[in-house]
Formats: structure tokens, C-alpha cells, sequence
């Protein structure tokens, strides 16, 4: 029978095995010390996160507006501790920035667009994490966010309405098929001419 899965930080964090204890706990006890006091920390996607409470922003996250918005998250992977930071994701300058500052401190930077993995502790330079997260504050991370949302800037407003991809296609068949059976039309019209 399947274990069900943490739904606390504190469970999360006993359900960890000693050396992953260990990393998260350091991870996240570095982002706790230089979080700005609007986000909050809490299991978000069966993970230890920081985000945008709905109190501060009530769109919620684009994704799923039931969720509030996404700032930071640890979690224990098969081969390796992810730290995710979308705050870094949309914001080019401050990821940069970040690479920049890590990369200088000699550690092996594994890092896609905003994970990073690392395997053991001596691999974070912490200092440089808490820098990162202490520079971005909750007013302009939601101010960047909304610059990029899909459907232009919300301001905390109402949640976003998504379009499906059946949706969209389907809106494109329709365009190309009238296209098209106006040039079948105007081909037919000409040859009987």
C-alpha cells in the first residue's frame, strides 16, 4: 500500500533520511532568514515552499489560481535536492546575477532555467542563496510576475481564464478552412471563366 505523501513541513522534513535532512533543513532555515515578511512558508505541490499568500495577491498562481503564487521551493529528488526558485526564473537580470555570484565561489553550478541540484551541502553556497532572496522583495517579485502573466498584468486582480489548447487549434482550423475554401472558391470561379 502507497504511503501518502507529507502534507506538513514538519512531516516532510522526518520523512527525510539523515544527509537530505540535513541540506533542506540548511536550505531552508538560509531563505527563512532573508525572506521578505509578505511570503510565506508552506507545503505547495507536496513540497516545502515560499509564496505569495492569497491575503497579498489574489489572482494566485496563472497555473492554477487555487494555489497561491509560487516565490521558492525545496524538495528531496531520487538523485538530488531541487531548489527552485521561479523568482529567479522570471527575472533574467537577477538569475544572471545569481550565476554569476555562484560560479565565483568555485562551486559546480547545476542549474536549468530556475532548478538547482545539488547533491550535498558543502555543494550551496549558502550565502549566496540567502543574497538572492534577500534582494528580491515580495512588491517587485509580484510587479515582475505581472509583466510577464500570459494575459498581460493583473495586479493581484482576478484569476487568470485560461484558454486550452483544443480551444486555440480548433480557432485556427476554422481560419485556415475558410481560407481555404475561399481559394478553392476563387480557383473554381476562374476556371469556368
Amino acid at each position: 500500500m502507497p504511503t501518502a505523501k507529507p502534507t506538513t513541513i514538519a512531516a516532510y522534513m522526518k520523512s527525510l533520511p539523515a544527509d537530505r535532512h540535513e541540506l533542506v533543513q540548511a536550505i531552508r532555515d538560509t531563505i527563512n532568514k532573508n525572506l521578505d515578511p509578505v511570503f510565506e512558508e508552506g507545503m505547495q505541490y507536496n513540497m516545502p515552499a515560499w509564496y505569495v499568500p492569497h491575503s497579498a495577491y489574489p489572482a494566485g498562481y496563472h497555473c492554477d489560481p487555487k494555489q497561491p503564487l509560487p516565490f521558492a521551493s525545496v524538495a528531496s529528488q531520487k538523485s538530488h535536492v531541487g531548489i527552485y526558485l521561479f523568482c529567479l526564473y522570471q527575472d533574467e537580470a537577477a538569475h544572471a546575477d545569481f550565476v554569476k555570484a555562484w560560479t565565483a565561489t568555485g562551486n559546480k553550478l547545476d542549474m536549468g532555467k530556475s532548478c538547482i541540484r545539488a547533491k550535498k551541502l558543502e555543494d550551496v553556497p549558502l550565502d549566496v542563496l540567502g543574497k538572492a532572496i534577500k534582494k528580491m522583495k515580495a512588491k517587485a517579485f509580484i510587479a515582475s510576475y505581472d509583466a510577464l502573466r500570459p494575459d498581460g498584468p493583473k495586479a493581484g486582480g482576478t484569476p487568470i481564464k485560461k484558454t486550452t489548447k483544443k480551444t486555440s487549434k480548433k480557432a485556427t482550423s476554422k481560419k485556415v478552412g475558410k481560407k481555404t475554401t475561399k481559394k478553392a472558391t476563387k480557383k473554381t470561379a476562374s476556371r469556368r471563366k
